[in-house]
């Protein structure tokens, strides 16, 4: 999960009475907000339209890296509108909305910025169907310095977070817009085309090329949809529960081959344990994609993507149970704000936790109290709080680590009856959408019955570390005290999910 930093950085935590920012910037009247208002990312998103739907249909060559197509945006419009703006990269052909052609530019401060401007003024409330047609090499497009289009051997990867579409779609990129998609991808025979959800059918228009469509029927954050092109072993099965599962492996992992194959092959397995403690899994696929076109893992919803790296020691079935906890957290329930970071890391990790229990190697408790017990109270560690780590440390060690003994002291405080009821109507309440910490402390409380505000300002928003442990207990000293068998990996996940 990577960070890439627009113009601008957040405000540092300010506790739980951090004040609801607006939902939009300030925008001259009849034009739509460049962003959402979100502190992290000014430029993030953009106001004046709430998109339904995405149809993306492309054509890609690996040779060249040359990336063409359109882009159809359904979506209503919030306000009157005589202009309103996307988020996008690449060099634009046309635009049409309602079928009429628009006027369109490049944002000249922000080249992420595509400003349309329809043939007619549209109302509040309309429908609009936005067609863009555009080409390019994805691969050149820098956008304050850093491309979420990573070119591989035999292909490339669409594959980043907080952005990554506006290198190969344009959309309202922000995890507050989430819509379904039909994802349609023309590649050379010898390559793959992988994208989220189910994969409809593949079909073949021209001699030499096949064409891979994939359709999302839950809503679904722009970020965390992706595109993966190359000569990829495919693998398709049914899970238990019936869900179609397509795993793909990069033919350069090696002798990592089938260390990735072993852990990402029991994916219905990790998600049936998860579903004991979170409730049914949210969607309607399974899978994952092994490459070493990235250094790190990434949720993309229904199909995660794993770095190489990650199997380099054998199988990891705990980076497996990592990224599908975000499933949950982070997929079905999404951040309102990048800086409610925690409601998705936090418990991703506690969800290798968790994973760790149902195997028998650690349970919770000794992993969130042994991780305690490893951070001297002077390390720096300590001093980035997980609530709102800032924009420059938004993938820290702390959002993870700090942020899964946070969850563990919340556990700790209200007994497992709570704690779980608190999870499971969280995950059925905000299905499909956004939410912020402040609400599911608000939750917490109602469930529990408990008053839970010092908990949450010491773990999540205070510097230093917390006196008492998660467990409910002080620092013990390390050489008395037996290291769960899951810790190794969990720690080696953790540098791994956070380098870049």
């Amino acid at each position: 999960m990577r960070a890439r930093t627009r113009a601008g950085v957040g405000l540092m935590a300010t506790g739980l009475a951090t004040v609801m920012l607006s939902t939009t910037a300030a925008a001259t009247p009849g034009h739509g907000a460049p962003g959402v208002g979100d502190p992290y990312y000014p430029g993030a998103g953009n106001g004046g339209y709430d998109v339904a739907h995405y149809d993306i249909r492309l054509t890609y060559q690996p040779e060249t890296d040359l990336l063409s197509g359109t882009t159809t945006i359904l979506a209503t419009t919030t306000q009157q509108l005589s202009r309103f703006n996307l988020d996008f990269g690449l060099d634009v052909d046309s635009v049409r909305v309602n079928n009429a052609p628009a006027r369109f530019r490049a944002d000249g401060k922000d080249p992420s910025e595509l400003i349309v401007t329809p043939a007619r003024p549209l109302a509040a409330n309309q429908f609009v169907a936005v067609t863009v047609r555009y080409s390019g090499t994805p691969s050149e497009v820098e956008i304050d310095g850093y491309t979420a289009w990573k070119r591989t051997n035999d292909g490339a990867l669409a594959v980043d977070e907080p952005q990554s579409a506006e290198w190969w779609y344009p959309s309202n990129d922000h995890p507050t817009d989430k819509a379904t998609f039909d994802v349609s991808v023309e590649v050379p025979d010898d390559s793959a085309a992988i994208s989220n959800g189910t994969l409809v059918r593949k079909s073949k228009q021209r001699a030499g090329w096949t064409r891979w469509n994939w359709r999302s029927t839950q809503p679904q954050a722009t970020y965390l949809t992706f595109l993966a092109v190359g000569a990829f072993e495919v693998s398709q099965s049914t899970t238990p529960s019936g869900l179609p599962m397509l795993n793909a492996y990069d033919p350069a992992l090696g002798a990592d081959l089938y260390a990735a194959k072993a852990s990402i092959e029991r994916t219905p397995e990790v998600v049936e344990a998860l579903e004991h403690y979170f409730g049914p899994y949210p969607f309607e696929a399974q899978g994952g994609v092994a490459s070493t076109g990235i250094g790190f893992a990434l949720e993309n919803q229904t199909r995660s993507v794993y770095s190489d790296k990650f199997f380099r020691g054998g199988s990891n079935t705990s980076v497996v149970a990592h990224e599908n906890g975000h499933q949950w957290f982070g997929d079905s329930v999404s951040l309102g704000r990048w800086s409610d970071i925690w409601l998705n890391e936090g418990f991703a990790t506690y969800a290798e936790f968790l994973w760790s229990e149902d195997q028998g190697e650690g349970t919770a408790a000794e992993l969130a109290q042994y991780m305690y017990d490893s951070v001297p109270a002077d390390d720096d560690f300590w001093q980035v709080p997980p609530g709102d780590p800032g924009a420059e440390n938004q993938f820290d060690a702390a959002v993870y680590d700090r942020g899964a003994m946070t969850v563990h002291a919340l556990r700790t405080a209200v007994g497992d009856d709570a704690f779980f009821t608190i999870l499971r109507t969280w995950l059925e309440q905000k299905k499909g959408g956004d939410a912020r910490i402040p609400e599911f402390v608000d939750l917490a409380e109602r469930i529990s019955g408990q008053q839970l505000d010092e908990l949450f300002q010491t773990w999540l928003f205070t510097r230093g570390k917390p006196e008492v442990g998660p467990n409910g207990e002080t620092t013990r000293a390390l050489a008395a005290v037996a290291q769960p068998k899951s810790y190794a990996q969990i720690k080696a996940n953790q540098k791994h999910l956070h380098e870049h």
